[in-house]
C-alpha cells in the first residue's frame, strides 16, 4: 500500500505568533494566522486566562462557548507580568517571535515594554499590531474602548434597525471582528514587506508597527453610507431590512415567515414583475429604472409585500429560483449550520478536547487541491507553558521548574491537581 503524500504546508507556516491581546478583535486576528499555519503563542495571566473564559453561559467542560468560538489553533502560556521574571520571559519571547498582537491600554503597554521603539530594540525585525479603542494617537487615546459603545459612536447604530424604532446593535460584537481582520491584513502586508526586504539590515527597514483603532476599522466599514453622508452632508435614515440605494432589496413577509429579496438591477425587476403576474410594472416610468423605484419606494413596497403575503417560503422559493431572482430565505442559525452546502465546505467541525467530542466553527479560508486542517481546540490557560519555555525559548529543566515554583509561569491542571499539558497540535519547533 502507498504512503499518502503529505499535505502541504499552510502559507504562515514556521511563522510565530506573539498574541498578547484578549477579549475579541486580537484573538479574532490572531485566530485567522493561526488557521493559515502560524504558530500562535496566547499569553495569559496565570489561573484566570483571558476574561473571555467566564463569559457564559453556556459552558462546555467549563470554557466559554465566547472563548472557543475566536482561540482554537492556539497554545496558551500562562505568565505574570507583573513580575519581573515574567517580563523576562516575555523578553525572550519578542526575541524569537516574527509577530507580536497586543490591545492593552498606554500605561501597561509602558509598563510591560511594548512601546514600538523598545520592541525594535529587542527585535528589529519583528512585526506587532496594536489594537485599542481609540488609537495611540489624539485626544482619546488613553480611553478604553468596547464594542457596543463603539457601534453607537461610529454612527452604525444610527443605520441599523427598524424604520420607525429605537437604533439598534448588530447581533455580534462587528466592531471586534472586523478591527480582527484589519489587524491579520495589518500583519501580514508587514510580514511581506520583511521578506521582500531579502536579507536587507533590518534595523534600516520601514518601520512596521501597527495602530488600529475600533472606532476607526468600524468607521471604515460603513463604506457607501459613509461615503453619501460626506457627499450629501446629510445623516442617511435607517432603512429598517431595506436598502438605502436599491429597489426592491428587502425582506418580505411570507404566508410562513419571512424572506429576502435581493434585486439588484433592471432586469432583475423586470423577471419579478413577470413572476408575479404583473410585466406592466417593468414598463412603469415609477419603477421602470433602480433611481426612480428608490423615489417610488413607498408606492412599490407594499404591491409587492400584498402579493408575497400570500404563497410559503418553499413556494417562493421555487418560483423565485425558476425564475432567476435573487432570494434567500430568512433562516434560524441552527438552520444555517445545518445547510448541506456548510457541511460540504466542512464549516463545522467536531474535535477532541482532552476526550470530550467538541464542534467548532472551522476557518472559512479554503486553499486550492488542500483539504482545511482539523483544527486543535482551544487551549486550558497554561495548557503549553513548559512546551513553550522547554521548545521555543530553550529553557532548562531548572529553569522551567523555577519559574513554575515561584508562580511566573503556570500550567493547567484538573480537578485532582494533575498537569493537563499534552501534545496536542504540531510541535512548536
Amino acid at each position: 500500500m502507498s504512503t499518502p503524500a503529505p499535505s502541504p504546508p499552510l502559507p504562515l507556516a514556521g511563522v510565530t505568533l506573539l498574541d498578547l491581546s484578549r477579549i475579541l478583535a486580537g484573538p479574532v486576528c490572531s485566530q485567522i494566522l493561526g488557521d493559515l499555519g502560524a504558530r500562535v503563542i496566547k499569553v495569559e495571566r496565570p489561573g484566570r486566562g483571558d476574561d473571555t473564559r467566564q463569559w457564559g453561559p453556556p459552558f462546555f467542560h467549563g470554557q466559554s462557548a465566547y472563548f472557543q468560538s475566536v482561540n482554537r489553533n492556539k497554545w496558551s502560556l500562562a505568565l505574570d507580568l507583573r513580575q519581573p521574571a515574567g517580563r523576562q520571559v516575555l523578553d525572550d519571547l519578542i526575541r524569537r517571535s516574527d509577530l507580536l498582537l497586543e490591545n492593552f491600554l498606554p500605561p501597561e503597554v509602558e509598563k510591560f515594554g511594548l512601546a514600538p521603539g523598545r520592541l525594535k530594540q529587542l527585535n528589529p525585525a519583528l512585526v506587532s499590531c496594536s489594537i485599542s479603542g481609540f488609537g495611540r494617537t489624539g485626544p482619546w487615546s488613553d480611553r478604553p474602548g468596547y464594542d457596543a459603545a463603539i457601534q453607537a459612536m461610529s454612527g452604525l447604530m444610527a443605520i441599523t434597525g427598524p424604520i420607525d424604532g429605537e437604533p439598534s446593535k448588530v447581533g455580534v460584537a462587528i466592531a471586534d471582528v472586523i478591527t480582527g481582520l484589519y489587524a491579520a491584513i495589518s500583519l501580514l502586508s508587514g510580514l511581506c514587506a520583511r521578506r521582500a526586504a531579502n536579507g536587507s539590515d533590518p534595523s534600516q527597514a520601514a518601520p512596521r508597527a501597527f495602530d488600529l483603532s475600533l472606532l476607526d476599522c468600524t468607521i471604515a466599514s460603513l463604506v457607501n453610507v459613509a461615503q453619501s453622508c460626506l457627499v450629501t452632508g446629510e445623516n442617511p435614515r435607517r432603512f429598517g431590512n431595506g436598502h438605502p440605494t436599491i429597489v426592491p432589496y428587502q425582506t418580505f413577509r411570507a404566508a410562513d415567515g419571512y424572506l429576502m429579496l435581493a434585486v439588484g438591477n433592471d432586469g432583475q425587476f423586470a423577471r419579478l414583475c413577470d413572476l408575479l403576474g404583473h410585466p406592466e410594472w417593468a414598463a412603469d416610468p415609477r419603477f421602470a429604472t433602480n433611481p426612480a423605484r428608490v423615489t417610488h419606494r413607498e408606492e412599490l413596497v407594499p404591491l409587492l409585500e400584498a402579493l408575497f403575503a400570500q404563497a410559503t417560503r418553499a413556494e417562493w422559493a421555487e418560483r423565485l429560483t425558476r425564475a432567476d431572482v435573487p432570494f434567500a430565505p430568512v433562516q434560524s442559525l441552527g438552520e444555517a449550520l445545518s445547510l448541506e452546502q456548510v457541511a460540504a465546505r466542512q464549516m463545522v467541525v467536531e474535535v477532541d478536547a482532552h476526550g470530550n467530542p467538541l464542534k467548532l466553527l472551522n476557518s472559512p479560508i479554503r486553499i486550492e487541491g488542500q483539504s482545511p486542517p482539523l483544527p486543535t481546540p482551544p487551549p486550558d490557560v497554561g495548557e503549553h507553558s513548559e512546551q513553550v519555555l522547554r521548545e521555543f525559548l530553550g529553557y532548562d529543566a531548572g529553569q522551567i521548574r523555577e519559574l513554575l515554583a515561584a508562580g511566573v509561569c503556570g500550567q493547567a491542571t484538573d480537578t485532582s491537581g494533575t498537569s493537563t499539558t499534552d501534545d496536542r497540535g504540531p510541535s512548536l519547533r
